[in-house]
């Protein structure tokens, strides 16, 4: 089994940092798939109240439940404060969508036991493994 394929069969509650109000940006079509195939998904975004029906948070530390996963849609440089976040919070995983690359954070949450994905669309992953099943 693929440490991806274990993550997303372990997971449930999954914080999406960067979670657009915007139904075509992909934070949002993302967490809505997540959404319909079982997930509780938490938004973690400033900028709105309610996303998908789901209360939103600042950050992730105003989440005032357990957190499995953090689903990061955010740029690089911002990737680092999250992760600390993450592992504060006691998150068992980080998830960086397509194209959020930071291997020193990737190196942080690793050496707080977080297991790591980088690179990957949850969304995408999640087909792939419903395939094989």
């Amino acid at each position: 089994m693929s440490t991806e394929e274990e993550i997303l069969n372990s997971s449930r509650v999954v914080a999406v940092v960067g979670l657009s109000t915007k139904p075509d940006r992909p934070s949002y079509k993302v967490a809505s798939y997540l959404k319909k195939n079982g997930y509780k998904i938490i938004p973690v975004t400033p900028k709105a109240e309610k996303i998908l029906g789901e209360v939103c948070y600042p950050d992730l530390g105003s989440i005032p439940k357990s957190v499995d996963m953090v689903n990061i849609f955010q740029r690089a440089e911002e990737v680092p404060a999250i992760v600390e976040e993450a592992i504060n919070i006691g998150a068992k995983v980080v998830w960086m969508q397509e194209g959020v690359i930071n291997e020193q954070a990737a190196a942080r949450a690793k050496k707080a036991g977080l297991l790591v994905v980088m690179d990957k669309c949850m969304l995408k992953e999640h087909r792939k493994l419903r395939q094989t099943l």
